[in-house]
């Protein structure tokens, strides 16, 4: 996911922090040890489960579990490929995470970076319809995982889904993303180094806070039924 170096958390007020991951994170087939990572301070994680319609994480289900078992609130991502159908998307992605998260689990996360070939029009209108499938599969309101510049332009800025849990990525250093864009007035989460270390992890890792925007973070990550 879309460094400048950030070893400590920025100090944001009652800021939790956590970690991302992908295959990456698994260099050689290296597994994370996620007792490591919890212990280390870190309270969730959000894991990549699919990109499109070709792609499933292999570690994807083993990292859930681990997560579970370790104590760490885990989420899971879909890397949008606005090229293919948002519905066909969004059955993959709710088909995949829900075999593991069904107990529980941070709301399902869309991955949006890449455009597809689409303009601003088209891809505003691929990303209401994945996110009204996904919600309509898992009973979840997804959370939006975006940076910057690329809302700004691919997204023309739009404000239509300011009502949708930020994840922001901004790697400014030590300052909370400020301004926002698409009428966002707050973050839930921000991704604010891909160059962070952490114990457990066999690899440079995405680092992240939680804002406490959606309340309690583990009421949140385990409140499976709410919205």
């Amino acid at each position: 996911m879309a460094g400048a170096l950030t070893l400590t958390a920025p100090a944001v007020a009652t800021a939790s922090p956590g970690v991302d991951v992908a295959s990456w994170q698994h260099p050689g087939g290296a597994p994370i040890n996620w007792g490591q990572v919890r212990g280390a301070g870190y309270e969730f994680g959000l894991v990549k489960a699919t990109e499109g319609l070709y792609y499933t994480n292999p570690y994807f289900a083993q990292d859930s579990f681990a997560m579970r078992i370790a104590g760490v609130a885990r989420g899971a991502y879909h890397y949008a490929d606005p090229s293919t159908s948002p519905e066909a998307q969004a059955a993959v992605f709710a088909a995949n995470a829900l075999a593991v998260n069904q107990l529980g689990g941070l709301p399902p996360v869309l991955d949006l970076e890449t455009t597809g070939g689409l303009a601003p029009a088209q891809l505003i209108d691929w990303t209401r319809r994945y996110l009204n499938t996904v919600q309509l599969l898992t009973g979840r309101t997804p959370i939006i995982y975006t940076y910057p510049s690329f809302w700004r332009t691919a997204m023309a800025n739009t404000t239509e889904f300011s009502n949708y849990p930020l994840w922001i990525a901004d790697y400014n250093g030590q300052n909370a993303p400020s301004p926002l864009p698409g009428g966002w007035t707050e973050w839930a989460f921000w991704q604010y180094t891909d160059s962070g270390r952490v114990p457990g992890v066999a690899a440079n890792i995405d680092l992240n806070v939680y804002s406490g925007a959606m309340g309690d973070l583990d009421a949140y990550a385990n409140n499976f039924f709410g919205s």
